[in-house]
């Protein structure tokens, strides 16, 4: 069986897109390959070595955020220990890319696969890159293949001076997991959920999925409440570093009985609280791709996002979707209030995204097309 090599900065039970991208891909070419994990600890609680699913997981360093830089310039000394490789594949270009780069220089002939999966702006991450820029440049163009979940990111992959061919294969979405089996189980989830928050079952609710930080632009959709009617609710599922700002926001803008905060929801069960809500909503700075918006269309919810980064891969504004003016807490209200209020317009935008999402972006879609690629590369 064909051994792959991982590079990841982390993995679960730490979960982003590229987390679970990883785990839906290894848990469908289980069978056809052998996928070897190395990460950094982050978490001292964590164990050193174990599997997960289709994984062989190895963690590096104490459980602290250093364990990130020991990835990076360890990891791939580490891995010469596990066995040899038919191709190493580097999670983003970020300390998991840094540690694939190095494991290429080291074995030459060993095919270095790329993904790339960024959601921060590209002058941000080049805030944080200047200190190894060689390095970083160099886990472009030593690639040789490299695998964009958007065309926002494959032209950035350009840019950044790739020369092997760059191959747009987004992230999919679990069917299974956020089409509700039948509208007895959403609408039993709409009044659980809505119940739990104090939130009438007649009651317009838009819910928000994010990480709590700047670049999501959650403090522009909650100032964009004052503009809804006064028995909208608001719905944040996520936790960041802008915790307490936003709800001190709240606070100040006399919301507090209209924006509820949710914290942490696991995966498995953020489903629940996409079936009790009107609208999806996240006016980001930036997008490598928003998985979470397809997670909303695949749970037959209508979107509103702005017209940034990969989103424009699958969002046509009044087809799959209403597009926002970054920042304009006046048009973010305006596009969320034309939903609430044309309840025909909400079922075609439901409708159409639901049928995207069946039609591109499915898992098993998805996991096939990366299977041609791990493949080519082990040749």
């Amino acid at each position: 069986m064909r051994r792959i090599l991982i590079f990841s900065t982390a993995y679960l039970p730490l979960i982003g897109g590229a987390e679970v991208m990883v785990k839906e891909i290894t848990d469908r070419l289980g069978t056809e390959f052998e996928f070897v994990l190395v990460t950094a600890q982050l978490r001292a609680e964590l164990p050193s070595h174990e599997r997960i699913g289709a994984v062989e997981v190895h963690r590096i360093g104490r459980g602290y955020w250093s364990d990130k830089l020991l990835l990076a310039f360890y990891g791939a000394r580490y891995a010469r220990s596990l066995g040899g490789f038919d191709a190493v594949w580097g999670i983003m270009a970020s300390y998991g890319g840094l540690a694939a780069l190095r494991y290429k220089k080291m074995h030459l002939r060993t095919k270095f696969l790329l993904t790339l999966q960024e959601g921060d702006s590209r002058a941000h991450i080049y805030a944080r890159v200047w200190w190894w820029w060689p390095y970083f440049t160099q886990i472009f163009k030593r690639a040789d293949k490299i695998q964009a979940i958007s065309n926002y990111l494959a032209e950035w992959a350009r840019e950044m001076g790739a020369r092997c061919a760059v191959d747009v294969v987004p992230n999919g979405v679990d069917a299974a997991k956020f089409s509700p089996p039948d509208e007895v189980a959403r609408a039993r989830a709409r009044a659980e959920v809505r119940q739990q928050y104090g939130i009438s079952l007649n009651a317009p609710l838009v819910v928000s999925v994010s990480r709590l930080v700047p670049k999501n632009g959650i403090a522009d959709l909650i100032q964009a409440m004052k503009f809804l009617p006064e028995d909208a609710h608001l719905m944040i599922v996520g936790e960041g570093v802008l915790s307490r700002s936003l709800h001190a926001l709240v606070q100040t803008k006399g919301l507090k009985d209209r924006v509820h905060f949710v914290g942490f929801v696991s995966h498995n069960d953020l489903p629940r609280y996409l079936w009790a809500s009107d609208i999806f909503c996240r006016p980001s700075l930036s997008e490598g791709l928003g998985n979470v918006f397809l997670e909303a269309m695949a749970a037959g919810v209508p979107v509103v996002a702005p017209q940034v980064g990969g989103i424009k891969d699958f969002l046509i504004d009044g087809e799959t979707g209403l597009f926002c003016k970054i920042g304009d807490t006046l048009d973010i209200a305006q596009k969320i209030k034309l939903i609430l209020v044309d309840k025909h317009l909400s079922e075609y935008l439901r409708k159409n995204g639901l049928q995207l999402v069946r039609d591109k972006f499915y898992w098993s879609n998805i996991a096939r097309q990366m299977k041609n690629i791990l493949c080519y590369l082990c040749v």
